[in-house]
């Protein structure tokens, strides 16, 4: 039983043992023929991917380079019409945004959004105050700069600036136009923008007077002729933009000013009441036609007809005042800016500084148009690379041609041939002559206090001639001080 036992336990034991090795080389083949299978299917798919991974983010890092460089100018580049009053500047950005995308192609793509000239400044302080969109770069006017200043508008530009290679060619009074009242740099003056006299010389044959005394003898005579003497901006039209032209150019040859320099208006002083007076008798007396206070630069009018002498406005004012009819009948009708100087290469028309009581140098009003940038745009290098390429020699005289309408504020611009022409040979000699700056002084709300000057001097030279002078100036000095 034993040895049965024995061999039965045995025949089992090498059963298995048999059924174990059988079992292991046939599932050993399947895992080694499976392996190399999967391998080469990895190895080819690798290659085929990766290319996908590396071009994918290549064309999309390009396209995110190009940025909307945004501008708000005063000017509108789709506007083409030719009669409109702004056709220089349109013109100029119709020609020059292809002109800068191209040489930026890739980086920047300029786009302008035209403002109302006389809304901006304001449009642009309640956008940043708000928080919301605002442009990379704003063209606008040095006298804008204190309101700016006042409601923490525009990004100081100081360090920057003094870095460039054409800060120290700058004019330094048009740098100083662009200082705030801390001493930084808030701007970048380009072109400057004096006031002076457009006089018909026929009207005029002996010069301009110099003295008011003078000037009231000659109104007098052309008022025998069934003419005017002078037609000016006397509207309170355009939120007051009067005050800047022909009321400031008086006061400040009388000696006067609208401020006491420490930022308070003072209007009531024996200058401010003189130049009122001289300005009351010439509408009382009828040296001006009543045109000058319809508003909407109405007044032009009567010097494009001739039977107005003269016309005091600022430098840029030859752009708006045609087509021209000169007192011997030459017509000078292209309906662009080429009219006036056509007009004065002739000789029809000459630049004179404004009248001044003895002793005093004639005055007139001075700006710079300026580009700032403001707080809270998005893309300061994309304003540093415009303001560079403005600011070069292929771009800056046409730019003080086009939007600037004035003196180029670089030397290095001055002497281009573009500049030596009668019109402003004639105008430099003009504003040698004359004592010109800023209107506003030390004010730090200029849009209120324009307002407010123009409202009484318009209540005192045609609303209410017989008012009392120093108490109206009082009155509105203390309107504005209340608010400081």
């Amino acid at each position: 039983m034993k040895c049965q036992w024995v061999l039965v336990v045995s025949a089992l034991l090498f059963s298995l043992v048999l059924v174990a090795c059988g079992a292991a080389p046939t599932a050993a083949p399947e895992v080694k023929e499976e392996a190399p299978a999967a391998a080469p299917e990895v190895k080819e798919e690798a290659p085929t991917a990766a290319p996908e991974v590396t071009e994918a983010p290549t064309e999309a890092a390009e396209a995110a380079e190009v940025k909307d460089f945004v501008t708000w100018y005063q000017y509108d580049q789709n506007n083409e019409d030719p009669a409109s009053d702004e056709r220089v500047g349109n013109e100029y950005l119709r020609k020059t945004i292809p002109l800068f995308n191209e040489e930026f192609a890739g980086k920047w793509n300029w786009v302008n959004q035209p403002k109302a000239f006389d809304k901006m400044a304001t449009e642009l302080v309640a956008a940043v105050q708000a928080g919301g969109e605002v442009p990379d770069v704003f063209e606008g006017q040095s006298n804008m700069l204190n309101l700016f200043y006042q409601n923490g508008t525009l990004q100081d530009m100081t360090e920057w600036a003094e870095a460039q290679p054409w800060f120290a060619d700058l004019d330094p009074n048009a740098i100083n136009s662009c200082k705030g009242p801390d001493g930084k740099l808030y701007c970048i003056p380009i072109a400057q923008r004096p006031h002076l006299v457009y006089v018909w010389k026929d009207r005029f044959p002996n010069g301009f007077p110099k003295t008011p005394e003078e000037f009231l003898k000659e109104a007098e005579r052309l008022k025998k002729e069934g003419l005017y003497a002078i037609t000016f901006f006397g509207s309170t039209d355009f939120e007051g933009e009067g005050t800047t032209r022909f009321v400031w150019t008086t006061i400040a040859s009388f000696g006067g000013a609208l401020d006491d320099g420490q930022g308070n208006m003072l209007l009531n002083t024996p200058e401010n009441i003189a130049a009122i007076e001289f300005m009351r008798e010439i509408v009382a007396k009828g040296y001006a036609p009543e045109i000058v206070f319809a508003g909407g630069f109405q007044e032009e009018e009567a010097f494009k007809d001739a039977s107005a002498g003269s016309f005091p406005t600022g430098l840029f004012g030859y752009r708006y005042v045609n087509p021209l009819t000169a007192p011997n009948g030459t017509k000078y009708a292209k309906g662009n800016e080429q009219d006036m100087l056509d007009a004065i290469a002739a000789g029809d028309v000459y630049l004179s500084p404004f009248v001044a009581p003895e002793g005093n140098k004639p005055g007139c009003s001075v700006e710079a148009n300026i580009l700032v940038m403001p707080v809270g745009g998005k893309n300061p290098e994309g304003a540093h690379d415009y303001i560079n390429w403005v600011m070069g020699p292929e771009q800056n005289a046409d730019w003080v041609l086009g939007p600037g309408g004035g003196f180029p504020t670089l030397k290095a611009t001055q002497s281009d041939e573009r500049f030596q022409t009668p019109f402003y040979q004639e105008a430099a000699k003009v504003i040698e002559a004359s004592a010109c700056r800023p209107w506003w002084g030390s004010l730090l709300r200029p849009q209120e206090a324009q307002m407010l000057v123009m409202q009484t001097v318009y209540k005192l030279i045609k609303e209410d001639p017989t008012a009392d002078i120093a108490a109206e100036l009082t009155k509105t000095q203390e309107e504005y001080n209340a608010g400081n």
